[in-house]
């Protein structure tokens, strides 16, 4: 695989996170290892990173991942091994699972995800139908996939507590729909365990409880190995109350965006970082890289075209957005052939089982690549994130893999605790 290459020199402070990262393996993983013990891991994740070459952080965690079908085929092997893991821990009886797909019967990118996603845990010993939510699925439906497979998808029934289909009736449900739209009625109060619990879906998540759970996950990791957070971590802040139609929190929201840039400013100066700073106004809950703006100015938030608040006031499921994280924009110097490119991180449990470059020919190194409409060509890693060459150059392509897997473990790490939270205040909401 063609590696996307940094097109600024490493020899700047992002080499030395990589060569800290490197040299701390040990310790790291020893930390990483008791932090499991003491919180409850997602049962999978990706994590969408930006490599600046002076910062490298996080700036998506997805907790309903749906790209498995980009990952190298070398790695399902791993997928398997870490399902295995992941049911065991959490369902230990568990040997039917139905899963509960996105609503997507015509984007065929993701039906192979959930393919590859129903074959990895097929492989894991398990027996698992795909349910769909869709009112026009009445009969088991099968869609044919570009590689010849068939995906069939059945219609979903419930019976008291329980949830099944014509004659499947399994042991736990598996999510694979991020509930932009709320939790649906059938999905509410079931015997079965639910995975991930309903609680992990956006119309409970808060992208800035995330961030601020990954704040203190980040100060505790910098001081293990001595770095400064501001290399790993994003500045962020959250707005609420707001209406892009009817310009209402504007206010906030430029603020936010001003006072994120005056703080970016002395970094960027501390550091010796020539680029101007950037932010990046999104939902605060949702995905599908809806809803999302990248700016350079707090001004430019009273700017804004009508085109521009339609874009901003809707996301998935036509939602309107009511709550905004206003997040330090980081830059991505990874290209490759002229396009620019970030890196997706895939865990199942604790385990990184592979990852992708999402790669965009029409996007710049200051803007959202998850966009609709986008022409992105995954690049499946062709390597582990966890076997680094400790005799190679820290920014040697396992090394550098290597600190992708630790960084996007430190979500993971994140979500654990935002998800202890959430069940300890279970408070469901519609974005409202």
């Amino acid at each position: 695989m063609p590696v996307p290459h940094l097109t600024i020199a490493l020899n700047g402070p992002i080499f030395e996170l990589e060569k800290r990262i490197l040299d701390a393996m040990p310790l790291i993983e020893h930390w990483l290892r008791k932090q499991w013990h003491e919180h409850a891991v997602p049962f999978y994740c990706s994590v969408d990173l930006r490599n600046s070459g002076f910062k490298l952080a996080p700036v998506d965690t997805n907790l309903f991942p749906g790209g498995f079908n980009n990952l190298n085929p070398t790695f399902i092997p791993l997928c398997v091994q870490a399902m295995m893991t992941a049911v065991e821990k959490i369902c230990p009886d568990a040997h039917s699972i139905l899963l509960i797909p996105e609503n997507h019967t015509r984007n065929i990118f993701y039906l192979q995800n959930v393919a590859v996603l129903q074959s990895i845990m097929r492989q894991a010993g398990l027996d698992i139908r795909i349910g769909s939510l869709l009112p026009e699925i009445t009969r088991p439906t099968p869609v044919a996939l570009p590689n010849g497979d068939t995906l069939l998808l059945e219609p979903v029934q419930r019976r008291g507590n329980r949830l099944h289909t014509a004659d499947f009736d399994p042991c736990a449900i598996l999510l694979n729909n991020d509930l932009s739209g709320g939790v649906p009625e059938i999905l509410q109060d079931l015997e079965q365990i639910t995975i991930p619990p309903l609680y992990a879906g956006w119309a409970t998540r808060r992208k800035s409880s995330h961030f601020n759970a990954y704040d203190s996950v980040a100060q505790a990791f910098a001081e293990l190995i001595d770095i400064d957070p501001w290399l790993i971590n994003p500045y962020f802040t959250s707005c609420g109350k707001v209406n892009f139609h009817e310009k209402e929190g504007e206010d906030c929201v430029a603020a936010a965006v001003d006072e994120i840039l005056r703080d970016l400013q002395e970094k960027y100066t501390q550091y010796g970082v020539k680029e101007k700073p950037f932010v990046i106004v999104k939902a605060d809950s949702g995905t599908y890289g809806m809803g999302i703006m990248s700016v350079k100015d707090g001004a430019d938030v009273y700017k804004l075209n009508r085109k521009q608040r339609n874009k901003m006031a809707t996301v998935k499921e036509g939602l309107f957005v009511r709550n905004v994280l206003v997040q330090e924009g980081v830059y991505t110097f990874e290209s490759i052939h002229q396009a620019v490119a970030e890196p997706v991180i895939y865990m199942i449990d604790r385990y990184v089982v592979g990852g992708f470059y999402r790669v965009h020919t029409g996007r710049g190194i200051d803007e959202n690549l998850n966009a609709p409409g986008m022409h992105f060509v995954p690049l499946a890693f062709d390597t582990t994130c966890v076997q680094p060459n400790p005799t190679a150059r820290p920014d040697a392509v396992p090394n550098r893999f290597y600190a992708y897997g630790v960084i996007a473990r430190l979500a993971l790490l994140a979500a654990a605790i935002e998800l202890d939270r959430y069940a300890k205040h279970p408070v469901l909401n519609t974005n409202a």
